[in-house]
């Protein structure tokens, strides 16, 4: 190869790295996961390590995480994250997101569950967390330091 060549080759690695890691700016779209789309694409890790302002991940995210099978064989399509105002689905629901088809849940939507109980449920399980979310950043803590989020 010449040394123009490797040069132009450099070049383009470049060029396609920086598009690869693009900061998304300006005006969030609102948008939110719902059963059955394949619009995500990763499941597992902290999703607003991406999913901010100025993140590489498009959509800035109020909350998302990933549901998996009861036997951590992979993920759960299309749960439901119900938000209440007390443990095991007593007081108000606050909030109701949708998984998709490859178990992620994510909105951009504002919405106010710092302090609420979620339950993650299916057509034949429910789970409970028994303590306040501190974060909507799920998969920050479920999968690191606590179990996975999962049901059957």
């Amino acid at each position: 190869m010449t040394k123009s060549a490797l040069c132009i080759a450099i070049l383009v690695l470049v060029i396609i790295s920086a598009a690869g890691c693009k900061k998304n700016t300006g005006i969030n779209k609102i948008e939110s996961s719902s059963y059955n789309s394949t619009a995500s694409r990763k499941m597992s890790g902290a999703c607003q390590n991406c999913h901010i302002s100025g993140g590489s991940g498009p959509g800035w995210w109020n909350a998302a995480g990933t549901v998996y099978k009861s036997d951590s064989t992979g993920i759960f399509a299309n749960a439901t994250i119900l938000f209440y105002d007390s443990v095991y689905g007593k007081g108000n629901l606050v909030a109701k997101l949708e998984g998709d088809q490859y178990g992620n849940f994510y909105t951009s939507n504002t919405i106010k569950i710092i302090g609420k109980y979620p339950e993650v449920a299916s057509a034949a399980d429910t789970q409970y967390m028994l303590q306040p979310v501190t974060s909507g950043n799920c998969n920050a803590c479920h999968g690191v330091s606590t179990a996975p989020m999962w049901v059957r």
